[in-house]
């Protein structure tokens, strides 16, 4: 089986970093051979403790998502990159559907996704969930609170990440096409910390206008202004 480097951008996620690294414990299990990867932004409280507990190789690098991403990659040394937010965590079973996808020659052109969730039990959880998966089904237009497993050699030939603060997601995803992301069975699911605290409506509301302005060509450093 390849080697497989998880990488993770954080800043300041030492609230849910933790459950998202046990997440990954079962990657051995599973017979994946892998490293862990945390490209830090300049975190100020636990975050680089908990990476280093873990036995992750920490970098240290100005706080842009898309440049931490790509500078995960890197350094990363395995044929297969999986890209992961600090605060989504994958459900157990995710290390088997992941080895599969990696198994077949033909997946060395495509990359993989997995089903969005959130840890909440509200109906406009639910919702949103079913909005998400429509989205990624028609769209073909996956986040990167989905994750992100792609052959490292096909990264590469894509470009990788840009060096965006935001919408690095949907900048690379468009690159590889509709018709070459699959869906993978296993949920990766995303704190809902932020819905929960700017309200389900308005936060949906905030993530659809910064889509909008990016597909209108407006610069994702003014977009981050409307994200935060």
């Amino acid at each position: 089986m390849p080697r497989l480097s998880i990488v993770i951008p954080a800043l300041n996620a030492s609230e849910t970093l933790g459950v998202v690294l046990a997440s990954l414990a079962e990657a051995a299990a599973a017979g994946l051979d892998h490293e862990l990867i945390l490209a830090d932004g300049g975190s100020v409280d636990g975050t680089a403790a908990l990476a280093r507990a873990q036995g992750a190789t920490l970098l240290v690098v100005p706080p842009s998502r898309g440049g931490q991403l790509a500078a995960g990659a890197a350094v990363a040394r395995g044929e297969w990159l999986l890209f992961l937010h600090a605060d989504t965590r994958l459900e157990p079973g995710w290390a088997t559907i992941a080895s599969r996808f990696i198994a077949l020659p033909a997946n060395r052109e495509r990359a993989a996704v997995f089903r969005f969730a959130l840890d909440d039990a509200s109906a406009a959880a639910r919702r949103l969930e079913r909005l998400v998966a429509w989205r990624t089904r028609a769209l073909g237009l996956p986040y990167g609170d989905q994750g992100l497993l792609i052959a490292r050699a096909f990264y590469e030939r894509l470009g990788g990440f840009k060096l965006q603060p935001l919408m690095e997601d949907v900048d690379l995803v468009r690159r590889i096409g509709r018709h070459r992301i699959a869906l993978l069975e296993a949920r990766a699911i995303t704190s809902a910390a932020r819905y929960r605290r700017g309200g389900w409506l308005s936060r949906s509301a905030r993530n659809l206008a910064c889509l909008a302005l990016y597909y209108l060509g407006l610069p994702p450093r003014l977009i981050r202004r409307l994200y935060a």
